[in-house]
């Protein structure tokens, strides 16, 4: 399977991600409302959702905690914790003013609420509506664990502010009608968060591709051309062993279904089933890397996959 995310996180929020949390940055309140505070409150942001907004804001802006307040109210569905949601967001210097880098504003990118990455913002997501605008302000602390960013020009102690549009929401797993597995099939089980453990049976591996569901879902149906919006885990028949999961990155995916971008089996067993569906896939070479190898693949390898059909990336 050729993995990438049809969308990609800019570098600051990359850079991020991939400071170590230590703790989370601030509890849930019990209301699901976050405060919204002297500093969040004094940010001014104008222009439609989805599009670059107009930023203006007194400097420097400090926050003690988090504080969130919400410029445009959404009429969607609240998001849950692992729920994922495709956000714009654009990220600001408290000190200075300065934007110094956003998402692009083409469809978004993939975040999940209440996860690890890019705290406070995911803190935010748990509180939010599908359709809202959001002024997020965190402190160096949460934000990049008061580390410089000296390519970005972010000293230890700047605080950042984030305009975050909420554009879509997805389910956090797969929720349809649990089927019975056919006789042979590897065994899943399913954590409470809905990640799958995959059992592969003592027997050879089978020579033609298997497409089994475990869930039927009742939402709209994966075509052609569709990007599709994924948790997965794929491991090998040979050895159980996993080779890559969207649960271990804690971060759904975004796969674009057509040829080329795809393996072929992965697609054959995605198009065609419906949002809210968990699919088991067992992909034999020819129709997956074939005598291509890699680290985690060897060559000639049966591919298993459990799928979790979350939704359509519009």
């Amino acid at each position: 399977m050729k993995r990438g995310s049809v969308r990609t996180l800019p570098a600051l929020l990359t850079v991020i991600i991939a400071i170590p949390a230590l703790a989370a940055c601030s509890a849930q309140p019990a209301d699901c409302e976050f405060p919204s505070g002297d500093a969040s409150s004094v940010v001014t942001v104008e222009g439609p959702l989805g599009t670059a907004p107009s930023i203006d804001m007194p400097t420097p802006v400090i926050a003690e905690s988090t504080e969130v307040s919400t410029v445009v109210k959404g009429e969607g569905k609240r998001l849950s914790p692992g729920q994922p949601a495709l956000v714009d967001v654009s990220i600001v210097n408290g000190a200075t003013g300065e934007v110094l880098q956003d998402t692009g504003y083409d469809g978004g990118v993939l975040l999940t609420a209440a996860s690890e990455s890019l705290p406070p913002v995911t803190e935010a997501l748990e509180c939010a509506r599908e359709g809202s605008r959001l002024v997020v302000v965190g402190t160096a602390e949460d934000t990049h664990q008061g580390q410089p960013i000296p390519q970005l020009g972010v000293a230890a102690e700047d605080s950042l502010v984030f305009v975050v549009d909420v554009l879509e929401t997805f389910l956090p797993k797969a929720d349809g009608t649990p089927r019975a597995g056919n006789n042979g099939d590897p065994a899943v089980v399913l954590a409470p968060n809905g990640r799958p453990g995959i059992t592969v049976p003592n027997t050879e591996a089978p020579e033609e591709a298997v497409i089994s569901v475990l869930k039927e879902g009742d939402g709209p149906t994966l075509e052609e051309g569709d990007k599709a919006v994924v948790h997965y885990t794929g491991v090998t028949w040979a050895d159980e062993k996993v080779f890559d999961s969207s649960w271990e990155k804690k971060q759904p995916a975004i796969f674009e279904l057509r040829e080329g971008a795809l393996i072929e089996g992965f697609l054959d067993g995605l198009v065609g089933q419906n949002v809210g569906s968990q699919v088991l896939l067992v992909i034999p070479p020819e129709l997956g890397y074939g005598e291509q190898a890699s680290p985690s693949i060897p060559a000639n390898s049966t591919l298993i996959f459990v799928v979790d059909v979350l939704g359509i990336a519009e």
